[in-house]
C-alpha cells in the first residue's frame, strides 16, 4: 500500500480531519491533502510524526514498493531544491540496498549519481550566497572570490583549474571501448571545444556526422571556425544546420546560440521562438530560458519576466508540474528581475 493511501485510511479509522493531521505535524492542509492523492509524498522526517500521531510503527506506515521508491527519489531531483539529510540518508540506503542484491542495476547507480549530484549542486547553491555576503563584506578578500568563482563553476584564470582534461580522458578512452557511440562523442566534443583544443575535436565531430543525422556536424564545424576566428564561416555553417535539417526544432536552437555568441540577439531571439513554437506539447522550455538570458543582457527585463511566466506557464499546462523547485526557481528569477527593473 502507498503512503498515501495508507495515510488517508489511518485517518479515516481514526476519525480525524486533515487539518487536525496538519496542525499536529506543523504542515499546511494542503501538503496533508497531496499526500492523500499521491501528489507528493511526506517528508521522511515527519514520519515519526505521523507514526506517533496514528499509533503505529514506521514500518507499518512507510511500505513503498520499490518501484514507488524510485519514483519518489527520482521526483525529487526536479522539484526539491533541498533533499534533507534524513531523506538523503533513506534514499542512499534504499539504493545500495537495491545493488548489493543486483549489482548491475543502472537505474540505482543512475539515481545515486543524481541524488549525490543533487546535494553537490544544493551545497553550491549555498555557497554562492555565503560566497556573495562575503565579497559584500569585503570586496577585495580573495576568499570570497575563490569560493564564489567555485560554487557557480565560474573561470578563476588558472588554466589547469579551469580546463576539462580529466572529463576528456574519460571519454577518449570511453570511445576506444565504445566506438561511434553518439553520448561519448557528444560529450568529448563539447569538453574539447570548451577547453579552444579545435583541431582536436575535428577527428570527432566527423564521426559524430555519421552517428547521428542531426545536422550536429555543421552545428560544432562552425563553433570551430568561430573559434578560429572565422565568424562568417561559422555562420555559413549554421545556417547549413538549418537548411539541411529544417524540420528539428533543435536546428533553430542551435544556430539561435550562435547568432548570440556573434552579438546578432534579434536573429537570436526569432529562432529561439521558432524552436519552442515547432515543438510538440510537452514542450521543452531551453529555448525559452535562452531568451530570458538574451533580453536580461539587453537590459529588456520586462520581457524577461515574460520568458519566465511562459516557462512555469508550459511546466504548469504541458507537463502537470504545479509546484517544487522547477516553478519556485522561475519565481524566484522573477522576484530578482523586479529587483533590477526596478533600479
Amino acid at each position: 500500500m502507498e503512503i498515501g493511501k495508507k495515510i488517508r485510511n489511518l485517518r479515516l479509522e481514526k476519525e480525524v480531519k486533515q487539518e487536525e493531521l496538519a496542525e499536529y505535524l506543523g504542515v499546511s492542509i494542503q501538503a496533508v491533502s497531496k499526500w492523500e492523492t499521491e501528489a507528493s509524498v511526506p517528508d521522511i522526517a515527519l514520519l515519526p510524526g505521523i507514526a506517533v500521531f496514528f499509533g503505529v510503527t514506521i514500518d507499518e506506515l512507510f511500505q513503498l514498493s520499490d518501484e514507488a521508491e524510485f519514483e519518489r527519489i527520482e521526483n525529487m531531483f526536479w522539484h526539491e531544491r533541498r533533499i534533507a539529510p534524513e531523506t538523503f540518508d533513506h534514499c542512499v540506503r534504499f539504493l545500495e540496498g537495491v545493488l548489493k542484491s543486483d549489482p548491475k542495476n543502472v537505474r540505482a547507480c543512475c539515481c545515486l549519481a543524481y541524488l549525490y549530484n543533487h546535494r553537490a549542486a544544493s551545497d553550491h547553491d549555498m555557497a554562492s550566497e555565503y560566497a556573495k555576503k562575503a565579497l559584500e563584506l569585503a570586496p577585495d578578500d580573495k576568499g570570497g572570490w575563490v569560493a564564489f568563482l567555485e560554487a557557480n563553476n565560474g573561470v578563476c584564470g588558472d588554466e589547469w583549474y579551469d580546463n576539462h582534461f580529466e572529463v576528456i580522458e574519460y571519454f577518449r578512452e570511453f570511445l576506444k571501448k565504445n566506438p561511434g557511440n553518439y553520448r561519448g562523442l557528444y560529450a568529448i566534443i563539447e569538453n574539447l571545444l570548451d577547453d579552444d583544443r579545435f583541431d582536436e575535436a575535428v577527428p570527432y565531430i566527423q564521426q559524430i556526422r555519421t552517428a547521428a543525422k542531426t545536422g550536429q556536424y555543421e552545428v560544432y564545424m562552425g563553433d570551430v571556425m568561430f573559434g578560429k576566428g572565422d565568424p562568417e564561416k561559422a555562420l555559413e555553417y549554421w545556417n547549413a544546420a538549418v537548411e539541411h535539417f529544417p524540420d528539428r526544432w533543435q536546428s533553430y536552437c542551435d544556430r539561435a546560440d550562435g547568432l548570440k555568441k556573434l552579438g546578432r540577439y534579434e536573429e537570436a531571439l526569432a529562432d529561439y521562438e521558432k524552436c519552442f513554437e515547432m515543438q510538440e506539447p510537452p514542450r521543452i522550455t531551453d529555448g525559452l530560458h535562452s531568451m530570458a538570458q538574451v533580453h536580461e543582457l539587453l537590459g529588456d527585463f520586462h520581457a524577461a519576466i515574460r520568458d519566465r511566466q511562459r516557462i512555469i506557464k508550459c511546466l504548469r499546462e504541458e507537463h502537470g508540474i504545479t509546484s517544487g523547485e522547477g516553478i519556485d526557481s522561475q519565481k524566484r528569477e522573477i522576484e530578482r528581475l523586479k529587483g533590477r527593473k526596478a533600479v
